[in-house]
C-alpha cells in the first residue's frame, strides 16, 4: 500500500461554536484516519493542551500559542484591522510563509474570506475568490459555487468559477482516476432555453461552450433540476447560490421533521419506523450535513477550508479531508492550467463580441 506524503496543515482551534473541544477531536479523527497529516494548533494553549491525552495522535503537536481570536459575531472589516494575532489570522499565515500547506477553520465565514483575500491574495488570472461546498443529490453529490462571497457577477467571474469547480470536483473524488475525468457543468438560471436570464448569464455560457476551453458544459440548470444528479458541477453568482443552497438545506430540516412526526402519531406508525429502521438510517447518513462539511474559498495563493461553525468532531475531520486532498491531488496547478485555457476562450469571445458590434 503506498503511503500518501505527509501534509502540514494549519488549524484554527479556537474557531467554531464549539471550540477547542470540537476542533481538538476532530483533528485526533483525522490523524487517525490518516497519520500522514501533520497538524498545527493555532490557539490557546492553556485551553488546548489540557484536551489532548497521553494517548492521543496529538500528543506531540505543535501548539502556535495565541491568546486571540475571533468571535462569531465580529465584523469582517474589524477582524481584519484588530485580529492580526488571532488564531485565524495567524493560521493563514501559516500558508502564507510556507509553513502550512492549508488553513482549515469553523471561524466567522467573512473574516476569514477578507483575512485569507487580504494575506493570500488572488491567483493571478482570477478576479475574485468563490466559495464552494458539497451537497447530496440522487447521483452522489453536486459541488456549488458561489455561496455568496460575490452578489453580482460578471460573464468572466462565472467562467472563472467553473473552472476552479472543474478542479475542485476532480482532486477531490477518487485519486485514481480524477484527473481524466471531466464533471459535467450547468449554469444556474430561471430556465433552461438559451434566451434566459442575464447577458452576463448568457456570455459565460458561450464561453463554456467554446472547445478551446475543453471543460464539459452541459447547458442552463434550474434550482429544482441538480438535486436530481442533473450535474456536478453548479455554478452562480453569490446571491443565487446563496439562496438555493438555504433553501435546500431548509427543505431538508422541513421533511425530517415531517417524517419524525409521522412515524410518532400513531402506535402502528411506530412500528412502521421499527421495521424500517436500517433504511432511515441509511437516509439519516445520507443526508447529514457533517458528511459534507467543508466549504472551500477557491481562487486564492493557498487552499483554505470553511468547516461549518456547528461543526461535530466527524465533521470537522472531513473539512481536514477536504483540505489534504486538494493539495495531495494539486488543485492550484490544475486552477492555473485551467484559467489559462479560459483566458484564451474569454478573449475570443470578447474580440468576437467587439466584431458584432
Amino acid at each position: 500500500m503506498e503511503i500518501p506524503p505527509k501534509i502540514t496543515l494549519a488549524i484554527d482551534a479556537m474557531g467554531g461554536d464549539h471550540a477547542p473541544h470540537a476542533i481538538i477531536t476532530g483533528t485526533e479523527l483525522a490523524v487517525r484516519l490518516d497519520p500522514s497529516i501533520t497538524p498545527i494548533l493555532v490557539g490557546d494553549e492553556q485551553k488546548i493542551r489540557p484536551l489532548i491525552k497521553a494517548d492521543s495522535p496529538l500528543r506531540d503537536v505543535r501548539i502556535h500559542h495565541t491568546t486571540d481570536k475571533v468571535a462569531s459575531d465580529d465584523v469582517p472589516s474589524q477582524a481584519l484591522r484588530s485580529g492580526k494575532k488571532s488564531s485565524m489570522r495567524l493560521a493563514i499565515d501559516l500558508v502564507k510563509d510556507g509553513t502550512a500547506d492549508a488553513v482549515v477553520s469553523a471561524g466567522n465565514s467573512g473574516a476569514l474570506l477578507i483575512m485569507a483575500l487580504m494575506v493570500l491574495r488572488t491567483i493571478e488570472g482570477i478576479d475574485r475568490p468563490a466559495m464552494a461546498a458539497f451537497f447530496p443529490t440522487m447521483n452522489g453529490r453536486c459541488c456549488m459555487l458561489d455561496l455568496g462571497a460575490n452578489i453580482e457577477c460578471s460573464a468572466t467571474n462565472l467562467v472563472q468559477f467553473a473552472v476552479m469547480g472543474d478542479a475542485f470536483f476532480r482532486v477531490t473524488a477518487d485519486t485514481a482516476t480524477h484527473h481524466a475525468y471531466k464533471p459535467s457543468i450547468g449554469l444556474l438560471n430561471v430556465g433552461e432555453e438559451e434566451q434566459k436570464g442575464s447577458a452576463s448569464i448568457r456570455d459565460a455560457a458561450a464561453i463554456l461552450a467554446d472547445p478551446e476551453i475543453n471543460m464539459n458544459y452541459y447547458g442552463f440548470v434550474e434550482g429544482s433540476d441538480f438535486p436530481m444528479g442533473g450535474v456536478d458541477i453548479v455554478v452562480s453568482d453569490g446571491f443565487s447560490g446563496n439562496v438555493a443552497l438555504k433553501t435546500a438545506e431548509g427543505t431538508s430540516r422541513l421533511i425530517g421533521t415531517m417524517i419524525r412526526q409521522a412515524f410518532q402519531s400513531t402506535l402502528f406508525s411506530r412500528l412502521g419506523y421499527l421495521l424500517a429502521s436500517r433504511s432511515f438510517k441509511k437516509l439519516r447518513d445520507m443526508m447529514n450535513p457533517q458528511n459534507y462539511n467543508g466549504a472551500v474559498l477557491l481562487g486564492l495563493n493557498g487552499i483554505v477550508v470553511k468547516s461549518h461553525g456547528s461543526a461535530d468532531p466527524k465533521g470537522f475531520a472531513n473539512a481536514i479531508k477536504v483540505a489534504s486532498d486538494m493539495h495531495r491531488n494539486n488543485f492550484m496547478e490544475d486552477v492555473k492550467i485551467g484559467i489559462a485555457r479560459s483566458l484564451k476562450a474569454i478573449e475570443m469571445s470578447q474580440n468576437n463580441k467587439a466584431s458584432a458590434e
